[in-house]
């Protein structure tokens, strides 16, 4: 036996080991005081599964890491004063106007810091991938029901991230002090003084006095670079953190149950795929910050607070609030013990977003309370298979949709050729009946498929041939899904109808919490009365032998014994290959 490669022996004495090279030494050092060697043999072979729509938590994970790298090169030029300078850059339409420090600073970096332009784009397009990557992550997960037990924390954590995405791209996108920037600061400050009775304190303590003050900007710069994103950095960390601990969800398929997670291990295939798709998103970022211009503020000029911009857009995620504004009538106030209360502003900026987000956090909590469930899941649910759920999430979008049209209801307007209070109007209403309308199609179009999942369980799928009996009958041959396809299609649970409990139980005793438990049971009707279950084991044997039965007939019609056939060559092609849905 060769033992060169592990040990060196003087023939006469017992081999022994080699001198552990200076890595080697630095990894036993570290693991006797820390301990990582187990922790780490496990978590790097750590299995994940594959497939395309886990990539949209990825794709807001690497754009953030894009943010962070773009953000510390900014911050090398970047001057977040509010003092007042004469311009005197490269460029040459704002030479010699009077601007903040802010402002001189960020056209410096533009025109005059080689790839600062390029910094700064891309800076700004990856905070809008990581808010849309985020809301399409939150999508999928509420829509496959990936939100259910062990994982609501980690839900109302991806609520969180959301939240202060968003507040992180409005500090962002003001601190250049340009003119359309500053025109939403100044609707900030109009929505802090909006609140009953502190309003004006919360404006003064911001602003540093009255708007637009000497501190907005260095106080937003602080928030922008260090509060928000190290809550950031904190809740992300916590997420992958429950991400593992949890191990990850998967699809229903053979083999997949709720106790394993089949896919690939950590390393080295999915640290290499992982790798691979930062770098992806790092080049499409890359490619949209040098080729598509975004925040051009020399088109706009400096700030000046008795300017407003026409026309004036917030950035998109910020535009669904906005659109509220627009459609609420502005005679809404009310005067209480001498205070105006603003409803015009406070309904569409202070009371429903919050609301919006707090419905968004309590939704896992809800289902449930409803349904009863304390199992854990691990295996999704297909969107059709919870009908309801995701009618609600689908009214939710409509609303937002709604909301962020009507922000853009100026655009609309003159892009249209139409009357600006007639697109108003139209929001008004559509605002309360669009999103109800979207819930009641979503349920019934989700019914629909359900039933069609049974009748391809049950019947198998459609070929696309004809076929005409002795007596004249035509026929559309149906041939039976695969096993794959079948299995997919029932690994599923029957929903369970909470049933109505009195008032007393069998003894006469008054039930507790019986008009809760009430309550309860007609919800848990309402969300699955009228859902279509998967067949029964009998249903399927009775069709399987019913398959049968008819495949026999079929043979018989094919070839019958007399040596006719009964086929009509006009309705069936022979040489067609039959016609495939895409799981068959």
């Amino acid at each position: 036996m060769d033992t060169s490669k592990v040990a060196t022996s003087n023939r006469t004495d017992a081999a022994t080991a080699s001198k552990p090279g200076k890595g080697a030494g630095l990894a036993t050092w570290a693991d006797d005081r820390l301990g990582l060697a187990t922790a780490m043999k496990k978590n790097l072979r750590k299995v994940f599964p594959d497939h395309w729509s886990f990539m949209l938590g990825e794709i807001a994970l690497w754009s953030f890491v894009v943010l962070l790298l773009t953000g510390v090169f900014l911050t090398l030029w970047f001057n977040p004063s509010m003092g007042h300078v004469t311009y005197e850059g490269s460029y040459d339409q704002l030479r010699g106007i009077g601007m903040s420090e802010s402002m001189a600073s960020t056209l410096h970096i533009s025109f005059d810091v080689r790839g600062g332009l390029l910094m700064r784009q891309m800076h700004h397009w990856a905070a809008m991938v990581f808010i849309a990557s985020m809301m399409v992550h939150l999508l999928r997960v509420a829509f496959t029901g990936a939100y259910r037990k062990p994982r609501e924390l980690n839900w109302v954590i991806g609520c969180v991230l959301l939240l202060l995405g968003t507040l992180e791209g409005f500090t962002g996108y003001s601190l250049p002090d340009d003119l359309l920037s500053g025109t939403g600061v100044r609707a900030a400050d109009g929505f802090l003084k909006a609140t009953p009775v502190a309003g004006t304190y919360m404006s003064f303590l911001l602003f540093g006095g009255e708007f637009p003050g000497e501190s907005i900007i260095p106080r937003l710069y602080i928030i922008h670079v260090l509060l928000i994103p190290g809550i950031l950095l904190g809740l992300i960390a916590a997420h992958m953190l429950l991400l593992v601990y949890h191990k990850h969800t998967q699809w229903p398929g053979p083999g997949r149950t709720e106790q394993n997670v089949v896919g690939f291990p950590m390393l080295p295939v999915y640290a290499a795929k992982a790798g691979g798709f930062f770098f992806m998103v790092f080049g499409v970022i890359a490619l949209m910050g040098g080729l598509m211009s975004i925040n051009p503020v020399w088109k706009f000029g400096p700030y000046d607070p008795t300017k407003v911009t026409a026309g004036s857009q917030p950035d998109w995620y910020m535009g669904w609030p906005d659109g509220l504004l627009r459609i609420m009538p502005s005679h809404m106030e009310t005067v209480l013990f001498g205070y105006t209360i603003s409803w015009n502003v406070m309904i569409p900026i202070l009371i429903v977003p919050p609301l919006m987000l707090v419905i968004l956090m309590l939704l896992p909590f809800i289902e449930g309370w409803i349904t009863g469930d304390k199992r854990d899941h691990h295996l999704l649910q297909r969107p059709r298979n919870a009908p309801t759920r995701t009618a609600v999430m689908v009214a939710l979008m409509t609303f937002y949709g709604l909301a962020w049209a009507a922000g853009g209801n100026d655009i609309i307007a003159i892009k249209l050729h139409a009357s600006i209070n007639q697109i108003t109007y139209f929001m008004r209403v559509a605002i309360f009946l669009g999103p109800l309308l979207a819930f009641w199609i979503t349920r019934r179009w989700c019914i629909s498929l359900q039933r069609h999942d049974n009748e391809k369980l049950l019947h198998g799928y459609e070929t696309g041939i004809i076929t005409r009996s002795p007596e004249g009958q035509y026929s559309e041959r149906h041939l039976p899904i695969n096993e794959t396809a079948a299995y997919t299609l029932t690994a599923r649970d029957r929903d369970e109808i909470r049933p109505e409990a009195g008032d007393t139980d069998a003894a006469g005793v008054a039930a507790p919490n019986s008009r809760s438990e009430r309550i309860r049971a007609r919800l848990s009707r309402w969300m699955f009365e009228h859902n279509v279950q998967k067949p029964t084991a009998a249903e399927l044997e009775a069709a399987h032998h019913h398959a049968e039965h008819e495949a026999e007939l079929q043979s018989g019609l094919d070839h019958p014994a007399d040596g006719h056939q009964f086929d009509d060559h006009r309705l069936r092609d022979t040489d067609e290959v039959p016609l495939r849905g895409g799981d068959h």
